[in-house]
C-alpha cells in the first residue's frame, strides 16, 4: 500500500498494523490546522515538489493555498514542476524573488542594514497573507527570511511573531529550510510546531540514491518514527512507511496444503500446515523452484489464491519451465488463482516490497512464494539490514494468516558442513525441506528430506526426487542414504 505524505502523518491502527488510517490534514489526524512546520532537506531532496503537492491537495479540498517564493521567479517554479502535469492555477503564487538584475550594494557606514532597508519583504509577506487569507501556506525559503534580520536573535523574534500570527489566522504553513542553517541554529525548531526532514543519500555501494522522510517533531499528533523511504513519481511524492510489525498469530487450524505428490505428502504426514513459513533449501539446479511451483499449483487447485514473487525469472520463463515438468499453471493464471511477479534488482525498497505483500493480503492471497531469499537480499541490501526486514515480513505474514514458501540457494553443491541457510534466518522458519545432489551408480540424482516441522510430525527419511515431463515424483525410502553424511549405499555426495 502506498500513501502520499499528507496522508502519512496519522495515527497508527493498533489492531491491524497493515491497515493504515488514511487520514487527511484535518483535526482527526495528520497536520494540525494553524500549526507551522519546518520542511528541511538538501538541494534536490524534493522539498518544492512535496510542498506544491500538499498545496494542490488543499485546492482539491476547497482551501485557499499560497506559495511565496523568495528564491526563484514564479515562471521558473512552474517550469520546475512542469513534468508532473499539475495545474497550478488554483495556487496563489507570490513572487518575492530578486528580479535578476545585479544591484550595486554600497557598504553602510552609519546606519544598520535594518535601518537603511526597512522590512519591506516582511511587510510584503504579511500583506499577501492579509489579502488572500490562505488556509495553506508555503514559504520558500525561511533561509532567505533570516537574511532580512540583523542578527539571529532578531530573526528568532520575528519568526516567533510570524508563527503566532499564522496560528491566529488558523493558517497551516510549511517553511522550507536548509539543514546546514538548522545545524547552525538549533533553537529554530523550538519556534515551530513540527520538523519534517527529507533525505537523499547514496547507497553503501554508491549505485543509487536513497530517498527518505523523517518526522523529527510533531506537536499534538502521534507519528511513525524513523526513516521512511519515498519515491518521486509522475504523481508526486509517494511514501512507503516503515512499520514494525507485531506478530499476532490468528487461531491455528488443522488445515494443510498438499504438495500434490503422494509420497511427499506421506513424508510430511499430509502436507504443510497453513499459516507457516517453509524453507526450501539446496544448491542451484536441485529443483527448489519447481517444488515451490508444485505447492503453488496444488494450492490453486484447492481454490487458494497464490502469488509467486521471483527475483530471478520472468513470468514467461516460469510458465515455460513449469510446462516442461507437466505443471499446467496457465488455467489458474487465467482464473487469477496464481499470479507471477518478477521483481527487478534495485527497483524496490524493502518497505515498498512489503507494501505489495500487504496489498496482496487485502486481496485474499493465502499462499505466497518468494524465489529466492538470496535474490531478495541481493536486490535489497543497499537499503539496510536485511535480517530485520525479513523478520518484519515474516511477522506480517503470520499476522495476516498467509502460508509462505521461501526458496534459499546454498552456495556449495556439495559440503559435509550442512547449513539450512547461509543468511542466518533459519530461526524464523517453521518447516524446512533440504534438497541435495548425490552420485548413484555413475548418475547424478536428487535427494530430499524434511528436517524441521514445527506444528506437526513427519517421516525422518530420505527419498529420491525425480523430475521429468510427467512432473515431480518421489521414490520409496532410500534406506542406505545419508542426507547429511553424503552417502547413498556405496556412493558419495557429488563433488
Amino acid at each position: 500500500m502506498v500513501i502520499f505524505l499528507f496522508k502519512f502523518i496519522a495515527y497508527v491502527s493498533r489492531n491491524h498494523s497493515y491497515r493504515y488510517k488514511r487520514a487527511r490534514c484535518s483535526a482527526q489526524g495528520g497536520l494540525l490546522r494553524g500549526h507551522t512546520y519546518l520542511l528541511v532537506g538538501v538541494a534536490g531532496s524534493g522539498k518544492t515538489i512535496l510542498s506544491i503537492q500538499w498545496l494542490l491537495e488543499g485546492v482539491k479540498n476547497g482551501e485557499h493555498s499560497m506559495f511565496i517564493s523568495m528564491a526563484e521567479p514564479a515562471d521558473q517554479l512552474q517550469a520546475n514542476v512542469s513534468g508532473f502535469n499539475w495545474d497550478l492555477s488554483g495556487i496563489r503564487i507570490v513572487d518575492l524573488s530578486p528580479n535578476g538584475k545585479p544591484e550595486v550594494v554600497e557598504e553602510y557606514h552609519v546606519l544598520t542594514p535594518e535601518e537603511a532597508e526597512p522590512g519591506h519583504t516582511w511587510q510584503a509577506i504579511y500583506d499577501a497573507i492579509e489579502q488572500f487569507d490562505p488556509q495553506r501556506l508555503v514559504i520558500d525559503s525561511v533561509t532567505f527570511m533570516s537574511y532580512l534580520s540583523t542578527d539571529t536573535f532578531q530573526f528568532r523574534k520575528q519568526l516567533l511573531a510570524f508563527v503566532n500570527y499564522l496560528k491566529g489566522k488558523r493558517c497551516t504553513a510549511f517553511l522550507i529550510y536548509e539543514p546546514e542553517e538548522m545545524s547552525r541554529d538549533a533553537s529554530l525548531p523550538l519556534t515551530v510546531d513540527g520538523v519534517i526532514m527529507l533525505r537523499k543519500t547514496l547507497s553503501s555501494s554508491k549505485v543509487l540514491d536513497i530517498r527518505s522522510i523523517e518526522v523529527q517533531k510533531l506537536r499534538g499528533r502521534d507519528y511513525w518514527s524513523g526513516l521512511h523511504p519515498l519515491r518521486i513519481t509522475q504523481e508526486g511524492i509517494i511514501v512507503h512507511p516503515h512499520l514494525i510489525e507485531k506478530m499476532h498469530t490468528p487461531s491455528l487450524s488443522n488445515a494443510k496444503i498438499s504438495s500434490g505428490i503422494s509420497r511427499l505428502d506421506e513424508m510430511l504426514h499430509g502436507g504443510i500446515e497453513v499459516n507457516t513459513i517453509t524453507l526450501l533449501t539446496g544448491p542451484t539446479g536441485v529443483g527448489k523452484s519447481s517444488l515451490a511451483m508444485q505447492f503453488a499449483l496444488s494450492a490453486a487447485r484447492e481454490g487458494r489464491k497464490v502469488v509467486y514473487y521471483s527475483f530471478e525469472e520472468t513470468p514467461e520463463f516460469m510458465i515455460l519451465r513449469a510446462a516442461g515438468l507437466g505443471q499446467d499453471i496457465v488455467p489458474y493464471i487465467d482464473k487469477s488463482l496464481i499470479q507471477l511477479r518478477h521483481i527487478n534488482p534495485l527497483e524496490l525498497y524493502p518497505d515498498e516490497f512489503l507494501n505489495m505483500i500487504r496489498s496482496d493480503a487485502t486481496a485474499n492471497t493465502s499462499v505466497l512464494v518468494i524465489d529466492s531469499i538470496r535474490g531478495y537480499r541481493l536486490a535489497m541490501e543497499q537499503f539496510g539490514d536485511m535480517d530485520a526486514h525479513i523478520q518484519n515480513m515474516v511477522n506480517f505474514l503470520k499476522t495476516a494468516g498467509i502460508t509462505a514458501f521461501f526458496i534459499n540457494e546454498l552456495e556449495y553443491i556439495s559440503s559435509t558442513a550442512i547449513r539450512l541457510t547461509e543468511l542466518g534466518i533459519s530461526f524464523i522458519i517453521d518447516n524446512a525441506l533440504l534438497l541435495r545432489f548425490a552420485e548413484y551408480k555413475g548418475s547424478i540424482i536428487r535427494i530430499i528430506g524434511c528436517i524441521k516441522k514445527r506444528l506437526g510430525s513427519f517421516e525422518p527419511e530420505v527419498r529420491e526426487l525425480r523430475m521429468d515431463k510427467n512432473g515431480l515424483q518421489l521414490s520409496d525410502k532410500l534406506p542406505c542414504c545419508s542426507l547429511f553424511g553424503g552417502t547413498v549405499g556405496e556412493t558419495t555426495i557429488a563433488s
